[in-house]
């Protein structure tokens, strides 16, 4: 629910959106001379941001900066490499032209570095809002002081349709499966179905994958991502996701976004990104069900998308920036933001009744998966930048070799490893969660 008094956005007018404005002739200047920038708003503050870079992402967001803040916001958007890069330039050239960055932790954390304002004195200003504990830990940068204010949260999960319900194994509980419970309801499906498969996988080309390997399969069964990646109990995680995979239908390979899957009929049981499953109980609601992952041997891994605001260290307007952090930290902002770009509260939030049913199942799934006693926080990959795709196509590479073409596991393990290492030595950074963060570089065991 909205706070008393707060500006408060419908949901007719945030899905409208409003028709992109000119920028002013410093803005265009500082967006033109930059590969992978979008000026997406008038003159006035600049935030320059990695999210919501579709073009109709970005007039939403807009249109809630309008509601929410008083001044001009110009809101420029970047991909990830020249984000961090004209932070840098700009910085080192005392010459910042923007006031107020926005990004997910990977693209902050490799700012750490004298780029960044310390924003301690913020949050205090900020107070208890209920931001997770481990948000507010990750904001830290692996350091003692905060570097930004976390600002909103994605994850990926399981969704299941209700025929797939009937089929849950005798006394398991959708809400608090196993992975063992996972493979036992994907047989169990597969049997009800005439031995066609029910479960499905996003393996396609542009699939999310990956991200299953590396924030749900790896930190379940091995407590870790990096450190752990060719351990022993990797070595059971990927003899476990063969099976899983002999219950998976067919044409997972194919698999880009999951509710095209599920909306279709070809799979009533699936993983992947909350935006990317939202279709199918946006469709109908009262036949889909949004579920927690599941738990391995050392817990319950989930991957969180955790995105933050922060301080240039040479923000060209702290007052004003300072006052848009404030603006976008309340639970009616964030609510909102929900509304219009899928992406959860990080602050403490009631959601509204008129809240659409895809969505609380979302927010409540991702919820009961953070909340978890057995919770293992997993991060994508930070502090790689534009190398990002060689970690992911490591991963890639072992369920290629792995799991479809029936590969040794100890081998391909032992032969990618070297491969990731080689990635780590040359850019010399630390770990990222679910491993320890920790010394100059991230080390495979």
């Amino acid at each position: 629910m909205s706070r008393p008094g707060a500006s408060r956005i419908s949901r007719r007018t945030v899905l409208r959106g409003i028709a992109a404005s000119a920028a002013g002739a410093g803005i265009a200047a500082f967006a033109s001379g930059c590969t992978g920038f979008a000026t997406t708003g008038n003159s006035g503050l600049v935030f320059l941001s990695t999210q919501f870079r579709p073009v109709e992402e970005a007039e939403r967001f807009r249109e809630l900066l309008r509601t929410v803040y008083p001044a001009e916001v110009s809101y420029v958007t970047s991909e990830e490499g020249p984000f961090i890069g004209q932070v840098r330039t700009q910085h080192d050239a005392n010459s910042v032209q923007f006031a107020l960055l926005g990004g997910v932790h990977g693209d902050l954390a490799p700012l750490v570095d004298g780029y960044l304002a310390e924003a301690d004195g913020l949050l205090g200003e900020l107070g208890d809002l209920g931001i997770p504990p481990e948000y507010l830990d990750l904001a830290k940068l692996g350091t003692r002081r905060s570097w930004y204010v976390p600002w909103a949260q994605a994850s990926y999960l399981l969704a299941a349709d209700e025929d797939a319900l009937g089929q849950l194994p005798p006394g398991v509980r959708e809400d608090e499966l196993s992975y063992d419970d996972l493979l036992d309801w994907a047989i169990a499906a597969r049997r009800a179905n005439g031995n066609r498969p029910r479960f499905g996988f996003p393996a396609g080309p542009a699939g999310l994958l990956h991200r299953f390997l590396q924030g749900y399969l790896y930190p379940s069964f091995t407590g870790g991502q990096i450190t752990t990646f060719r351990s022993p109990e990797a070595v059971r995680a990927w003899e476990y996701l063969r099976e899983l995979w002999a219950n998976c239908v067919p044409s997972s390979t194919t698999y880009e976004m999951m509710q095209e899957a599920l909306v279709a009929g070809e799979a009533t049981i699936a993983w992947d990104h909350m935006a990317r499953l939202v279709d199918a109980p946006r469709t109908q609601p009262g036949r889909w069900r949004l579920l927690p992952a599941p738990r391995g041997p050392r817990g319950l891994g989930y991957m969180a998308v955790v995105t933050g605001l922060g301080l240039p260290a040479q923000s060209n307007d702290r007052a004003g920036a300072t006052d848009l952090i404030k603006a976008l930290s309340t639970a009616s902002a964030q609510v909102e933001l929900l509304r219009a770009n899928a992406f959860l509260p990080v602050v403490r939030a009631e959601l509204p009744d008129d809240l659409e049913p895809a969505l609380r199942m979302s927010a409540e799934a991702v919820d009961a998966q953070r909340a978890a006693d057995d919770a293992i926080l997993a991060l994508p990959p930070v502090g790689l930048a534009e190398r990002e795709g060689e970690v992911t196509k490591v991963f890639q590479d072992c369920f290629r070799s792995i799991v479809l073409g029936g590969a040794n596991i100890r081998s391909t393990l032992d032969s990618q490893a070297r491969v990731l290492q080689r990635l780590l030595d040359e850019l010399r950074v630390p770990c990222w969660a679910p491993d320890p963060v920790t010394g100059a570089r991230c080390e495979v065991a």
